[in-house]
Parts: structure tokens; C-alpha cells; sequence
């Protein structure tokens, strides 16, 4: 048994209302600059639909992800080395920009320096890619709502495996939203993928990252990943990824999509896990075993072997104890109304989704029945077998039994908490009826209803005698001299998630600097500190950050006064 830890999530999709408020938040931190105009780390589809890029869910089509072989082995679905080799300079599985959308502006000016004229000028929309005039004709958000789902979602992958009265009739039975980010899976195929060894998984928390100086840009990272959650930077030459906000994370912060998220879903904390069972879980011969076998994966962070285990890995006590209040241990392992996307894609995800009960309450609420009586619901849940089909084909490989499982738990917590919320006596059978005590379902009610913040977010922080492994906490690619820019080569970039790949970095001449060392709190950075104290200075180079004005001025900051050693004879 070897323990590690993995930082997760889970997006509760009731309480989602399809605001796009983390995608924007995500889309100002990360990717708001040349290059990735039309990368979003995190989007938000309505479901069905084509999703984002287009049908990216058609895994015949990319060949993204892991396939079983007939010797049981696991093997990457576009093929192994050889293939790779082969197909080095012309990948054939990439998704284009029309699969993704060709960004745009509108040409504002012409609002305000157009002649008088009878007719009102128009901003017409120019490409950001190549300036000239387009027609607009897909974006990132094209089936929001389900707009234009009378042509598209007939062309959803999910609903090609379903019944033509099915895709008939689907958008008239329900919708709901689906946000969407990077996996950071157990068993990521993109980090298999990249030739160039440029896509890593860090040991200490499970964040798969790019390190942009070892990224080569051939791009087998995009094809590879099943869920299109790689992004080819064109103008650095760089593939580029959510990063799960791991600066922030490393201060006990959650990621900027869980802080503005206005409907609270989100949910981040530490899972544990075996290490060496994770290929063997992503084995199991039926796709629909690979759940069962996930969770298998995971340990109990009460256990004393287990806690042993951990701290004979190197694990310490606080981030022990935050596997123990982790809420995303509770709803996975403990309440099990959690599920991962697309377990068939082997890739053992770690954003896991609690399933919507809403399309179920509403066709309910409806036909005039009480939307949230019991028996009215575990009906209607039996009965309507189209959404559950559906949200089975999206979480559980097409197995309706966890669906109907996890869908039952929160019905019956509905029906149990308004009971109680109007003063009636509590009913003990509604809990019993799925597996579960007045105690669990009043737990699990809390935390999926009303959690307070550090109940939703259990993050440990990183130790400070680790800070010279972490990164610096700035953006080497926001200025021309980042990493494939043609400039100065960094080596402490916004994906390289802290590995020290050479002796410079882009604040001085070690690969870090102390952590929580940030603009807003630098004054906190005391001279004594044992971490400012070992960074030597760079001649010609300074870090103000590090520098809080004790002891003297950095040899470097100003010019050698005049007499002294060193000194200048004025001319």
C-alpha cells in the first residue's frame, strides 16, 4: 500500500444556475491573453448538447483516453510510442478551431468615429485570430439553455446511443448545467501521452500540471485527453491546462471557480488513496465496474495502518487530519451520491458530480403532484427512465443503479428535512428506505445544504520547509519574455507547479520564493526568517518582495558609492 494524497472536487449540479460566473473569473486569472483567447479551463455546458469543444465526448472519433486490451493491459486509445512517433509532426486526432470556435471582438470603433450618416453604424465581429470580418457561427456557449438544440442535440454523443423517441423528445423533458474542468484524474492519459515528459501529476497533491520549458507543443496531450481540457497556446507554442489554482491551494485557498461560485456547488478537499491499486481498478474488464473500483482506491484516513502508511510516505499530521474532514470523502465514500464523469474513459477522474434531482422534481411538480413527497419521487424516479439513462451514460457508464441510487439518497433527504423544517415529526422510514440513519441524512444535509465555507473547502496548507520545491507565484507568460516567447527562458512558469528545472528563475536565482510571499503580505516577511536568510542575492537582480528593508541594502540595489571598493573614478 503506498498512500497519496489527491486535492478533488465535487460540483453539487443541483444548486447550479448556469451563470458562467467561474468560467469568466477563471478565464481574467488565467487565460486572458494572446494566445488562449479561445481556451476556457472551466466551462459551463447545458446538457444535452454538444458540449465543449464539439462532441468532444466521441472518443471514436479524438481516440481520447484508455482502452482495455485482450490481455487485460491498459493502452492509450490513439495508440502507443510507435504510433506517436509516426504521427509526431501531423496528429490526426486534434480538434480544430472550428471545433472549438475562432474568437472574436467587434470593431467598437466604428461606433464612435463613424460618419453622419442616415444609417447606424455597426460594430461588425473581427477574428482575433486573423482581423478580418466573420460571421459568427459557434462558440463556447453555443447550446446554453439549449439554444439551437432543435439541430445540435441530436448530435450529442450520449443521446446517439439512446432511442430516436428519446432524441425527439429530450429537450422536452429536461435540461440542467454542467460545469467543467480538468480531471486531474489518478490515471491521466494526457501525462502518458506528451513525448516530451513536459506533463507531470505532482506527488504531493495530485495536480497535473505542464511544465511549459520541457512542453515541445506537439500537442498528443489535447488528442489523449477525453475531456478537451488541453489547450494549445498558438503563440507561445505551449499546451496549457487549469491548473487547479495550486498557488492558491498551497495557501489553504480554494480555486478562484469555487470563491466566485454564486450557487456554492463546489466542494475541494483530500482524498487518499492507494497508489499502487489505481491501474488495477482502471483494468476491470466491464466499464461499468470501473465506479465500484475507483472507489476501492481510496482509503480511510481513520484507519491506523493507514494513517502509518501515511506518515511513513512523509505525510503530515495536518494534511492527515484534512483527509479526515474532507467533504469530498463524505459524499464519495460515506453518503456515495458522488460519481465521476465518464468512468469509462479510464482515466480515474477526481471531479466527481452529485447528480441533479431538479429535472426530476419538476416534471413532478409538473403534472400536479407534490414535488417533493417521497413515494411520489422514488416513482417518478423509477419511471422516468429517459433522464436517468442520460445522467447513467454521463456518470456511471451507462449504469442506471448508482444514478437511481445517488437520486433516491437526495429525494429522500428533500422529503426528510421538509418534515422536520415545517415542524412535523421526524420519519425514520424515509432515511431507512435508502440505506441510511436520521443521523447521516441530517449530516448530508447540512454539508449539500447549508455548509458553511470551511465545511465546503478543507485545504491544508503547503509546510514552508517545502516552500523551495513550491513555485513562484508569478506568470512568466504575461510579458513577451515568458517561456517560448523568444525571450529570457524561465523556469518557474504558471504550470510548472514548483519543479525546479534549472538554476534561474524569474525573481532571482533560486527556483522559489517563500510562500505566501505575495504583494499583500510581503511586509509580514520578517528579516529574520530562516527562508529569506538562505536566498542568496543576484547581482544586478533584486526581489523587492524578499527584501523588507532590514539589515542594509541587497548588494545590487544601488551603484557602488563613490571611493569605496568597486568604485568608479568620476571622468
Amino acid at each position: 500500500m503506498r498512500v497519496m494524497a489527491q486535492m478533488s472536487m465535487i460540483m453539487n449540479l443541483d444548486k447550479c444556475i448556469g451563470c458562467h460566473t467561474c468560467s469568466v473569473t477563471c478565464k481574467q486569472v488565467w487565460t486572458n491573453r494572446e494566445g488562449v483567447e479561445y481556451a476556457w479551463f472551466n466551462n459551463v455546458e447545458t446538457r444535452p448538447g454538444l458540449g465543449y469543444p464539439r462532441q468532444y465526448e466521441d472518443q471514436e472519433r479524438w481516440k481520447g483516453g484508455w482502452v482495455r486490451n485482450k490481455r487485460g493491459r491498459l493502452k492509450l486509445k490513439g495508440g502507443g510510442r510507435l504510433n506517436k512517433l509516426a504521427h509526431i509532426f501531423n496528429n490526426p486526432d486534434l480538434p480544430g478551431i472550428d471545433d472549438y470556435y475562432e474568437p472574436w471582438t467587434y470593431d467598437y470603433d466604428m461606433l464612435t468615429t463613424a460618419p453622419a450618416g442616415t444609417q447606424s453604424p455597426v460594430a461588425r465581429p473581427k477574428s482575433l485570430l486573423t482581423g478580418k470580418n466573420m460571421d459568427i457561427k459557434w462558440s463556447g456557449n453555443w447550446d446554453d439553455d439549449l439554444g439551437g438544440s432543435q439541430e445540435t442535440a441530436a448530435q450529442d454523443p450520449i443521446l446517439a446511443t439512446m432511442s430516436e423517441k428519446v432524441k425527439m423528445e429530450f429537450e422536452e423533458t429536461f435540461m440542467f448545467y454542467l460545469p467543467r474542468i480538468c480531471e486531474h484524474c489518478l490515471n491521466p492519459a494526457c501525462v502518458s501521452a506528451c513525448p516530451s515528459g513536459a506533463m507531470y501529476k505532482r506527488e504531493e497533491d495530485g495536480i497535473v500540471l505542464v511544465d511549459e520549458d520541457g512542453c515541445r507543443g506537439w500537442r498528443m496531450c489535447v488528442s489523449a485527453c477525453p475531456y478537451k481540457k488541453v489547450y494549445f497556446n498558438h503563440k507561445t507554442g505551449k499546451a496549457e491546462k487549469c491548473t487547479l489554482c495550486y498557488p492558491l491551494i498551497e495557501q489553504g485557498k480554494p480555486t478562484i471557480c469555487s470563491e466566485t461560485c454564486v450557487g456554492r456547488l463546489r466542494y475541494l478537499g483530500l482524498m487518499l488513496y492507494d497508489a499502487d491499486a489505481v491501474l488495477d481498478a482502471a483494468s476491470v474488464e466491464n466499464d461499468q465496474d470501473l465506479l465500484e473500483a475507483q472507489r476501492s482506491c481510496f482509503l480511510d484516513p481513520f484507519d491506523p495502518e493507514v494513517i502509518a502508511a501515511a506518515k511513513a510516505e512523509g505525510m503530515a499530521d495536518d494534511w492527515i487530519e484534512a483527509a479526515q474532514k474532507s467533504p469530498i470523502r463524505k459524499l464519495i465514500t460515506e453518503y456515495k451520491v458522488a460519481l465521476p464523469l465518464h468512468p469509462e474513459y479510464r482515466t480515474m477522474p477526481m471531479v466527481w458530480y452529485i447528480p441533479p434531482l431538479s429535472p426530476v422534481v419538476d416534471v413532478v411538480s409538473n403534472s400536479g403532484a407534490d414535488g417533493e413527497d417521497t413515494r411520489t419521487l422514488f416513482a417518478a424516479i423509477d419511471k422516468l427512465r429517459i433522464p436517468v439513462e442520460y445522467l447513467a451514460g454521463l456518470f456511471s457508464a451507462g449504469d442506471v443503479k448508482p444514478v437511481e441510487s445517488s437520486l433516491r439518497k437526495l429525494a429522500a433527504m428533500r422529503s426528510f428535512m421538509r418534515d422536520i423544517n415545517l415542524g412535523r415529526e421526524e420519519n425514520a422510514s424515509i432515511p431507512e428506505s435508502v440505506g441510511m440513519t436520521a443521523t447521516e441524512m441530517k449530516a448530508m444535509y447540512r454539508l449539500l445544504a447549508i455548509a458553511k465555507y470551511e465545511d465546503r473547502y478543507v485545504i491544508p496548507k503547503a509546510h514552508v520547509e517545502t516552500a523551495r520545491e513550491l513555485d513562484e507565484l508569478g506568470c512568466s507568460l504575461d510579458n513577451e519574455g515568458g517561456p517560448g516567447m523568444g525571450g529570457p527562458t524561465s523556469h518557474a512558469g504558471p504550470h510548472n507547479g514548483g519543479r525546479d528545472q534549472g538554476p534561474a528563475g524569474p525573481y532571482g536565482n533560486t527556483p522559489g520564493m517563500p510562500l505566501n510571499s505575495t504583494v499583500d503580505n510581503y511586509n509580514e516577511m520578517v528579516g529574520d526568517s530562516p527562508i529569506i536568510k538562505t536566498r542568496p542575492a543576484t547581482p544586478g537582480r533584486i526581489n523587492l518582495l524578499n527584501w523588507n528593508g532590514s539589515g542594509g541594502a541587497p548588494e545590487g540595489m544601488f551603484p557602488p558609492k563613490l571611493g569605496g571598493a568597486g568604485s568608479v573614478s568620476p571622468a
